[in-house]
């Protein structure tokens, strides 16, 4: 006797969701409210941050730490405002001239 498959669900589809609404925990967090794209957020968590500026997690937090990527703390979160990211892209930008 054969049993039949379960069919598997479309991993396309599983990740445009994900893609679209943020990461389960966000989503659960939220209470399934939709949640701004990334781009269009104006404090970003230093993990996100990381992303946008194509750094690993860890090299991020190291330049919070020196101070070089600047942050703000709103209780005991620590985000990084936009126009932050975009100080740090030209700090490493002046960097580069002067080498």
């Amino acid at each position: 006797m054969a049993t039949a498959k379960t069919p598997q669900p479309n991993s396309n589809i599983l990740d445009l969701h994900l893609a679209s609404t943020g990461s389960d925990a966000e989503h659960a967090r939220t209470g399934g409210a939709a949640a701004p794209s990334a781009e269009y957020r104006r404090l970003h968590r230093v993990e996100d941050a990381a992303v946008f500026l194509s750094i690993k997690r860890t090299k991020a937090y190291e330049e919070v730490r020196l101070g070089r990527l600047r942050t703000v703390r709103i209780g005991r979160r620590r985000l990084v405002p936009s126009e932050y990211i975009d100080d740090y892209v030209e700090l490493l930008k002046r960097e580069a001239e002067a080498a």
